[in-house]
C-alpha cells in the first residue's frame, strides 16, 4: 500500500517507509497495512507534531521510538542510536519519519553511505534530493564538505 498522501512520503523497500509527519489518521492507516513500528526523529516540540504521537501509535498496536533530533544540531550519539535501533528492527515493518522528512532523509543516506542498509547510496540520494540539499550543519552531518557552507535548499523553492 502506498500512502502519497502523508507528507513527503517515500517508501524504501517492502518493510521500510519514510515520511514527514503522518496525521493520527495515517498513523493508522500504517497500522492496518502491517506496520509494526514508528520511529520519530521530530522533537515533540516542533512546529506540526502530534500533540500525542506515542498514545495513538500504541492505540493503533504499534511500537512507538523516539530520537528527537535537534535540527540545528544532529549528533553522533543521535546516528549511533538510529543504527543501533535499525539494527534492532531489522525485521519490522518500519515507517520512519520527522517533521518533514529531512532528518529522515539524511539519517538514511548516511545509513545506507555506511554500507547499513536503507538501500543502495543513490537511491538514498534521490530521495533525499527529491526533499531537499542539505547545507550547514547537515552537510557536515553527512561529510559532505563541499556544501557546509551553503544553506539548507528545498525542492520547489530553492532548486
Amino acid at each position: 500500500m502506498d500512502f502519497e498522501d502523508i507528507l513527503n512520503w517515500r517508501r524504501v523497500d517492502d518493510r521500510l517507509s519514510l515520511s514527514g509527519q503522518p496525521s493520527e489518521a495515517q498513523l493508522r492507516l500504517l497500522a492496518e497495512a502491517g506496520v509494526t513500528d514508528v520511529i520519530n526523529l521530530g522533537p515533540h516540540d516542533n512546529k506540526g507534531a502530534l500533540e500525542d504521537e506515542p498514545g495513538v501509535v500504541a492505540a493503533a498496536g504499534m511500537v512507538y521510538h523516539y530520537i528527537p533530533v535537534d535540527f540545528e544540531a544532529p549528533s553522533a550519539a543521535d546516528y549511533a542510536e538510529f543504527t543501533a535501533l535499525m539494527a534492532a528492527l531489522q525485521n519490522k515493518r518500519v515507517h520512519l519519519h520527522c517533521i518533514y522528512n529531512a532528518r529522515v532523509t539524511a539519517f538514511m543516506l548516511r545509513y545506507a553511505r555506511d554500507g547499513l542498509g536503507g538501500g543502495k547510496v543513490a537511491e538514498a540520494e534521490a530521495r533525499m534530493d527529491g526533499i531537499w540539499r542539505p547545507g550547514g550543519v547537515w552537510a557536515r552531518f553527512l561529510g559532505d564538505t563541499e556544501n557546509e557552507v551553503q544553506p539548507n535548499r528545498y525542492a520547489g523553492y530553492d532548486y
